[in-house]
């Protein structure tokens, strides 16, 4: 009939429009439903997507870890705990007595390093340690040393011992401006990580650490940009191995 366009058979007719003097638009409902159950299946898909990328992303980063032989902090009643989970907070001080808080660092992956003076295993770790962090140094990536010690002078020291061996150490205790100079002299470009002091309350593990469940040391947590620890090693790790590099560039890369 003239003026009418009739629907080819099968499938999802075209949108049935008439115009005339006194009628408006018409459109066929049926194509309406159809578009719209085709977006809510786009929307359903789309969100079934985003909720699957967090979860890949860790699973991809624990496969990446696996090398390293990854466990959980002791935070879950002594028990190694579930990963990823919220990293404790925690505030500690540089040797000019300037706080920083783990939270400072959110929006950048954390390799957070528990050590100490009189640890040797801690100090054969950080020639590894300090060639890692020279190689992935970033905006987005920072490594914090937690010293479980009393004195700057020990910790500045051990850092000297570990990474300067060849540098003659005083015998007996030192004076903090004297140590300081010592590592200045020995070290004039300082260290790729950040080193802080976290002071035991008893005995010889630290306060942070004691509070993350660790009871000897090194012990290291690896954070990823939402303050969730994604990997957790203890003992010493072969930091400039490829499958370190791996494990951490998993996150960092995310």
């Amino acid at each position: 009939m003239a003026g009418k366009s009739t629907p080819a058979s099968g499938g999802i007719p075209p949108a049935h429009v008439v115009r005339g003097q006194d009628r408006g638009i018409f459109v066929d409902p049926r194509v309406l439903i159809a578009g719209s159950a085709a977006a809510l299946i786009g929307l359903t898909m789309l969100g079934f997507f985003l909720w699957m990328v967090p979860s890949a992303a860790a699973r991809e980063s624990r496969a990446a870890c696996t090398g390293l032989r990854t466990t959980g902090p002791a935070l879950c009643n002594g028990q190694p705990c579930e990963l990823p989970m919220q990293a404790p907070d925690f505030t500690a001080y540089d040797h000019n007595g300037k706080p920083v808080s783990l939270h400072d660092f959110r929006g950048k992956v954390v390799l957070v390093n528990f050590w100490a003076s009189w640890c040797g295993v801690c100090k054969t770790e950080k020639p590894k340690l300090q060639a890692m962090a020279e190689d992935m140094a970033s905006d987005d990536f920072v490594v914090l040393a937690l010293a479980s010690d009393h004195s700057w002078s020990d910790v500045l020291l051990a850092l000297v011992d570990s990474l300067a061996p060849r540098t003659k150490l005083p015998d007996g205790e030192v004076a903090l401006p004297a140590a300081l100079d010592l590592y200045k002299k020995a070290l004039p470009n300082g260290v790729p990580f950040q080193v802080y002091l976290d002071p035991p309350q008893s005995g010889n593990i630290g306060q942070i650490a004691a509070s993350w469940g660790i009871t000897a040391v090194p012990e290291s947590a690896l954070i990823d940009r939402e303050g969730r620890i994604r990997a957790y090693f203890v003992n010493k790790r072969d930091w400039e191995s490829p499958v370190a590099e791996t494990c951490l560039r998993s996150v960092i890369d995310e």
